[in-house]
């Protein structure tokens, strides 16, 4: 192993370390925020007594 890949390794972690919890918090939101609006279109009348587009 060189010490620049020592380096960017420490770096990698470093990066994921820092920024791995944010990066669940936002996947968590997105996953919440694609279900809330399945339900909210599955709950949805048709309009005109016409199911779909």
């Amino acid at each position: 192993m060189t010490i620049q890949l020592v380096g960017d390794l420490m770096m990698l972690a470093v990066t994921i370390r820092v920024f791995g919890q944010d990066a669940i918090t936002l996947l968590r939101r997105l996953a919440a925020a694609g279900v809330r609006a399945g339900v909210s279109e599955m709950s949805r009348r048709p309009h005109d007594g016409k199911e779909g587009r």
